[in-house]
């Protein structure tokens, strides 16, 4: 096994490594995680937030109010009037694994797919706060576990904090 995803591309690999830090230096490569490099090396993604809402479902206890329903309305404003790009590019990629740039396909969020390659839209479940204060990932299914909150800044505080931490590597569990 270790042959057939290792060693049989060494070279390769090694190859496009010498080459890379040809470009960029490795000593400068340490100062970023996975996150930062994707994206210093995409650039920050312009994202369609009226197609991210319209292509996003709704479970648990936001199911039935959808979009209407209070936290959810929180979660969007707080995306669109306190959010800067970086944000809300950190922000889909602590949902989905990856940042807009890579995350959403051509077609949209209406074609957003899971790590399994088929379509996972954008998905907010609702989850007791007392299971969780901070938002949690589910980078799969490209769902994020949003507490029911009581207050906006309750939301905007843990959600920030939630996306910033996974930027620094530091895990909230």
């Amino acid at each position: 096994m270790r042959y057939r995803l290792l060693d049989r591309v060494k070279e390769q690999v090694k190859a496009l490594l010498l080459g890379f830090y040809d470009v960029i230096p490795e000593a400068l490569l340490s100062l970023f995680d996975f996150q930062e490099l994707e994206l210093l090396l995409c650039g920050l993604p312009e994202i369609d937030i009226q197609d991210w809402k319209r292509h996003t479902e709704y479970t648990g206890d936001y199911e039935r109010k959808g979009a209407s329903h209070k936290v959810v309305k929180w979660f969007w404003e707080v995306v669109v009037d306190d959010f800067d790009e970086e944000h809300k590019a950190r922000l889909l990629q602590f949902v989905t694994g990856t940042s807009g740039a890579l995350a959403v396909p051509a077609q949209g969020f209406r074609a957003l797919q899971g790590n399994d390659n088929n379509i996972r839209r954008f998905t907010i479940n609702s989850i007791p706060e007392t299971v969780s204060v901070f938002p949690k990932a589910h980078t799969c299914f490209n769902r994020i576990d949003l507490p029911l909150y009581d207050s906006k800044k309750k939301l905007r505080k843990f959600l920030t904090m939630a996306i910033q931490m996974e930027a620094t590597g530091f895990d909230i569990d």
